[in-house]
């Protein structure tokens, strides 16, 4: 097992887009890391840069104590599964897994060794002589796997493994790669475009846009302290809720009415001027259904659009006003999150228990502690101490700050260009 290290890493390609701008992540040894986002922002090309499949432009990508930017990817000592298994159609179960060791040369005696212990792990010894087109897409997946964890590699990585499966197969393999990982304690680095997975599997988890980190931290750092409105609409289902917000001393005004909030989030936010307030729908709740009232929250009145029952909880729909820059920083960010709904209605989640209708006047309760304050013209998360929110490391230095800046504008700048 081996620390993978990386710093500022950026690939360019031959038209200069830089699929990856000056991303440094630190994955320790024996974590299970993240790479999340969406569509185009770059958490492949990344991998595929660890694993040696795609030149790095500049940056160091380190593993243990070795600089491998120029090694081959067999000199590696890494093992990859691929989204689509790439499994031997040819060979049965045992031979696909035994491959690697085949290829260095294994003696029979260790291969069997090898092979039946993977088998046993991944629960396969009824499948050794079938051939992969005989298998579901689970058992190819395992297969797959098993290949991996045969080679004694440095590190475990992870292209979309899960993609080609169904919902259900989806939730039953999550369960498996985390319960494996766990037993192996092999550093493992696990790319996807799927914030389930990213929030259930990781230890920390690395959120990419076009290229450029925008957090790093723990699934529940990044739920709880999102630095900015990326992060915040991409963590969370459904997604958080976006209005536009005027803050006077500790209060808040919304669209559906003001809420009082704490004072050391107030602060951070005075003389900001018109702001964009986020409230996940899971801190909303049916007043007539809650025992006591909670001394955090306020309560407003407001029309119910529409309603979608589940059974355990519901979701109410609230339509709401907001001004030209807030839609226009709404609208930019559903294009960033490759088209997730951002449209101007407040989504709110209820108990099951709630006899809310649709076309109902209803009284709402808000957890108004949990309320985040942004900045409509950067994005920026106001409300969180960037130091402790998991951020960029080395984002506290101004100097690496403006770096990064400077590099997210060439990159925008470039992709402008690529698509005009």
């Amino acid at each position: 097992m081996a620390a993978i290290d990386m710093k500022n890493i950026v690939k360019k390609y031959g038209d200069g887009f830089p699929a990856v701008n000056d991303v440094s992540i630190d994955v320790q040894d024996g974590e299970f890391m993240i790479l999340v986002g969406p569509s185009g922002c770059g958490k492949s090309t990344l991998l595929r840069m660890i694993v040696g499949l795609e030149d790095i432009t500049s940056g160091d990508m380190m593993i243990g104590d070795n600089r491998v930017n120029d090694l081959a990817p067999r000199d590696r000592n890494l093992a990859m599964v691929f989204q689509n298994y790439a499994l031997y159609p040819h060979l049965t179960v045992y031979e696909n897994i035994a491959f690697p060791l085949r290829l260095a040369g294994a003696p029979d005696s260790e291969v069997d060794e090898k092979v039946r212990a993977a088998s046993k792990t991944l629960e396969l010894d009824e499948h050794l002589d079938r051939k992969p087109a005989n298998l579901s897409g689970g058992q190819r997946q395992r297969v797959a796997m098993g290949r991996a964890i045969v080679r004694d590699a440095d590190a475990f990585l992870f292209d979309e493994p899960l993609s080609n499966l169904d919902a259900k197969l989806r939730g039953q393999m999550r369960t498996e790669i985390s319960r494996l990982q766990k037993k192996l304690g092999i550093t493992t680095v696990y790319v996807t475009h799927d914030q389930t997975e990213a929030m259930t599997l990781g230890d920390r988890v690395a959120v990419l846009k076009r290229g450029v980190l925008q957090q790093l931290a723990s699934p529940r750092e990044l739920y709880e302290n999102p630095g900015n409105l990326f992060v915040a609409g991409f963590i969370g289902s459904p997604p958080m809720n976006f209005v536009p917000a005027e803050v006077d001393g500790n209060t808040v005004k919304l669209p559906f009415g003001t809420v009082q909030i704490p004072q050391e989030k107030a602060a951070k936010a005075q003389g900001k001027g018109l702001l964009i307030a986020g409230i996940r729908p899971q801190h909303f709740e049916d007043a007539s259904v809650m025992e006591t009232a909670k001394e955090e929250g306020s309560t407003f009145h407001a029309q119910v659009d529409v309603v979608e029952w589940l059974g355990n909880e519901a979701y109410a729909y609230i339509p709401f006003e907001a001004p030209p820059e807030v839609q226009e920083q709404l609208t930019q960010l559903e294009k960033d999150l490759d088209g997730e709904s951002m449209r101007t209605q407040l989504v709110v989640s209820l108990d099951g228990a709630s006899k809310i209708a649709e076309g109902d006047e209803a009284e709402i309760w808000v957890d108004a502690s949990k309320i985040h304050l942004f900045d409509p013209a950067t994005g920026e998360n106001l409300t969180v101490d960037l130091s402790h929110a998991g951020r960029i490391p080395g984002m506290d230095d101004p100097q690496a700050k403006a770096h990064a800046e400077q590099m997210a504008d060439q990159g925008e700048e470039v992709h402008s260009a690529s698509e005009a």
